[in-house]
């Protein structure tokens, strides 16, 4: 397969392996932490829909945190 297909391919599936729900929760979870008091308590759901997938991330926090820093948006 040429490398077009098979990043088409990768990029149709309907699931993601336990390694890159690892991943993308503990990055998800480096953003969190930004702005939360979080217990460690994390919860990923994908489901499909039409026209893609429903994304539903899940935490836990005792808290909200007050940023310390001005926010700068682009």
């Amino acid at each position: 397969m040429t490398e077009n297909a098979n990043r088409i391919i990768s990029l149709d599936r309907d699931e993601m392996s336990e390694l890159e729900r690892e991943l993308f929760i503990k990055d998800f979870k480096r953003v969190a932490d930004e702005y939360f008091e979080c217990d460690g308590k994390t919860d990923l759901e994908i489901t499909r829909v039409d026209g893609g997938f429903l994304v539903c991330l899940l935490i836990t926090a005792r808290m909200v945190k007050s940023l310390k820093y001005p926010l700068k948006i682009l």
